[in-house]
């Protein structure tokens, strides 16, 4: 029986840090040439933001999503360079689903930066800085937590509560009005929660309120051109494969304010018979996620130079020595 081949993660929001990609940067000209593509794009120099900060900087929306964005892509050309790993499919958590369209070839690089960059502006500026809360829960089921969401909002007119990322592993991470989400999260530990708190975001995103940034990110969109899918890119509305480049606009309009169906998106490629994922750009969040929500998936990071030089091995080994792997995984979790 065959593998059905590798899958390719790519981070989101929150996994940018001062430093990221310096090291493939100075090592890979092919690396370097993205961050000089991109900088070229944006008109200002991102490449220096992420080598060098200033962290208070980097961590603005506007300025964080093209910076994951292209870090991962300049992986991506180094695993292209290093490695014979090719993606059988590919899935993003929120923002991460432009650094998989650009990786499938649907989207351009510079215009994926460009669009990334106003996408952040347009979420942040979509809520005055206090209104929007986002907040995370963990240990009671998606259906209580929707519950709580909708007893919150109902308790205030006008306020709007509703989750906004099903990351898996048992934590929802839930968005709306402050007053609202805190109510929701009290709410939530008087169900039985082990954990229910504030998050510290700059806005509350995947949810009602992102709609002014989801109308001004539809115009952006028309202008660009959308390209074929090399493969198959998990798209978080839905959870499901994008059948066609035709729905990519109208779905990454509708991401901005609906949430991201994460756990669902890797129980569906668990489904289709893949275990193994490489993670392609900073950081190894998604690798903790995935193990959660399907322990048989073996993920290894993308991100530094040294963990690119592990995957340089025949693809056949890399998923050989994952699916040796993820039956300890499975083992270990019971």
């Amino acid at each position: 029986m065959t593998t059905p081949g590798m899958v390719f993660l790519f981070p989101g929001q929150g996994s940018q840090k001062v430093g990221m990609g310096r090291a493939l940067a100075e090592r890979w000209p092919e690396a370097r040439a993205v961050f000089e593509e991109a900088d070229e794009a944006l008109g200002f120099a991102l490449s220096k933001l992420c080598f060098e900060g200033p962290e208070a900087e980097l961590t603005l929306t506007a300025n964080a999503q093209p910076a994951i964005l292209t870090t991962s892509i300049a992986a991506l050309r180094v695993l292209a360079k290093e490695t014979d790993l090719r993606p059988a499919a590919l899935a993003g958590h929120s923002l991460g689903e432009y650094s998989a369209l650009v990786a499938a070839g649907a989207l351009r690089l510079a215009d994926a930066v460009r669009v990334v960059n106003l996408r952040g502006r347009f979420m942040q500026e979509a809520v005055p800085a206090g209104v929007g809360a986002m907040g995370a829960i963990v240990g009671i089921g998606p259906a209580e937590i929707e519950a709580v969401c909708a007893e919150a909002a109902a308790a205030s007119s006008g306020e709007l509560c509703s989750p906004a990322n099903f990351n898996g592993g048992g934590q929802v991470v839930i968005a709306g009005h402050r007053g609202a989400v805190e109510r929701a999260c009290a709410a939530a530990k008087a169900r039985g929660a082990r954990m229910a708190k504030l998050l510290a975001v700059s806005a509350p995103f995947h949810c009602a309120l992102m709609q002014p940034a989801a109308e001004r990110l539809q115009a952006e969109l028309a202008r660009i051109e959308i390209g074929a899918l090399s493969a198959p890119v998990i798209g978080n509305v839905e959870a499901a494969p994008y059948l066609d480049a035709g729905r990519v606009r109208a779905l990454l309009v509708k991401q901005v304010t609906a949430p991201v169906r994460w756990e669902e998106s890797i129980l569906y490629l668990a489904s289709r018979g893949f275990t193994s994922a490489v993670e392609v750009g900073a950081g190894n969040v998604l690798g903790g996620l995935v193990k959660r929500i399907a322990p048989a998936f073996v993920v290894r990071a993308a991100g530094e130079p040294e963990a690119i030089q592990t995957l340089r091995q025949p693809a056949v080994a890399i998923q050989s020595a994952a699916a040796g792997g993820s039956q300890e995984a499975q083992h270990r979790h019971g």
